[in-house]
């Protein structure tokens, strides 16, 4: 047999092999999703891959009792107003030594299924109380509270759902640096639209998260207090959905509005943290938009 026949045998047994091979290759899976009711068709899975990402929200705070305890005090002010305190627009949000100052998001996560991930992040809030501002009061506050002793003037007496108007002379509260939700969430992805390049798509994300709250508290409170360290508060839980859009496989953005709930028991105040505190509940929604890298 001549060496030129030989070579054509060869080459029909080789690519009539890769052929037949990938013809009957099993097709790669992915996720169903709720707005087709079947497989994505998309070329490639998601399953295996991390991510990465970070951004910037804005923070809306339910109406929240917060309770305060302490030697010759107890008492609940209801249905306290409170908002988010964002970073005017400056350079802070892209310098790498300033990251941490504005309200941020951070999350890296891992895909176990094409259409499932679970991730760990960090939600970088900030809680002020709005003062001065009218609220209810239930409980008692005695002429002299704490030890060493702090002297509470006109504010001293029992109160029975009671009209008390707030002022900075008798308290600030904050959580500014800030109100740290960190958390670990199980998120799902539904594609929405896929261009036929199958690097731009848009995906419907929706979760939901758990985790702890490690506030810096910055509280005066009848004129003593500081801005506390860091410490374990209590827990919280989420739910959010949202959208990201990929711009290539790797990088995309994403915007999602998130709702939670807080429950904090052991808020500092004074700096005397063995004998003075507070606790409150907090209902919030925040909405973040963030830049991230799968890979």
């Amino acid at each position: 047999m001549s060496m030129k026949k030989t070579f054509m045998i060869l080459m029909v047994l080789i690519f009539g092999r890769r052929v037949h091979a990938q013809e009957i290759s099993p097709s790669i899976k992915t996720g169903k999703s709720i707005f087709s009711g079947k497989q994505s068709n998309r070329d490639f899975s998601r399953k295996g891959d991390w991510y990465v990402h970070w951004g910037w929200n804005f923070s809306w705070y339910d109406k929240s009792d917060i309770t305060f305890q302490g030697p010759g005090y107890n008492f609940t002010l209801k249905d306290v107003k409170a908002a988010d305190r964002p970073s005017k627009l400056s350079l802070d949000y892209i310098n790498p030594m300033e990251l941490t100052t504005p309200q941020f998001d951070f999350r890296f996560g891992y895909f176990f299924k094409d259409n499932y991930s679970i991730s760990l992040g960090w939600d970088h809030m900030k809680y002020v109380m709005q003062v001065p501002q009218k609220v209810v009061v239930n409980g008692y506050i005695d002429p002299v509270v704490s030890n060493p002793g702090i002297v509470t003037g006109k504010y001293a007496g029992v109160y029975h759902n009671q009209e008390l108007e707030v002022q900075p002379e008798m308290l600030t509260f904050e959580h500014t640096d800030g109100l740290n939700y960190v958390s670990a969430e199980l998120e799902r992805y539904d594609d929405i639209w896929i261009a036929k390049n199958k690097k731009q798509m848009l995906t419907m994300e929706t979760g939901v998260g758990a985790g702890f709250v490690i506030p810096r508290s910055d509280v005066r409170f009848f004129g003593v207090g500081e801005n506390n360290f860091w410490n374990f508060a209590g827990y919280g839980l989420s739910l959010k959905a949202g959208l990201k859009f990929n711009v290539t496989r790797k990088l995309y953005f994403q915007n999602v509005t998130k709702a939670g709930f807080i429950d904090m028991d052991k808020i500092h105040t004074t700096g005397r943290n063995s004998i003075d505190g507070a606790k409150q509940t907090i209902r919030f929604l925040e909405n973040y938009t963030a830049i991230g890298f799968q890979f």
